[in-house]
């Protein structure tokens, strides 16, 4: 019953995170136009590669992982 507890408020840690992001996203302006995304556009297509930020978030969430999951 406790691993029960622990997976509870770990799934709601997550929502939580994720609902937070998902709201206060859009008021970040540079996240997804920062040097290093690419954008390209042949004819009616447009592709756009957000490198930069991909990285930028891998980086973060490594160093918050690593602190949180510390023993």
């Amino acid at each position: 019953m406790n691993e029960l507890g622990k997976l509870l408020i770990f799934s709601g840690t997550v929502l939580l995170l994720l609902g937070l992001a998902l709201v206060l996203g859009p008021r970040v302006p540079y996240l997804g136009r920062l040097p290093g995304d690419l954008s390209f556009e042949w004819g009616g297509a447009r592709v756009y590669m957000p490198l930069a930020t991909s990285i930028l978030l891998s980086i973060v969430l490594t160093i918050i992982l690593n602190l949180l999951l510390r023993r």
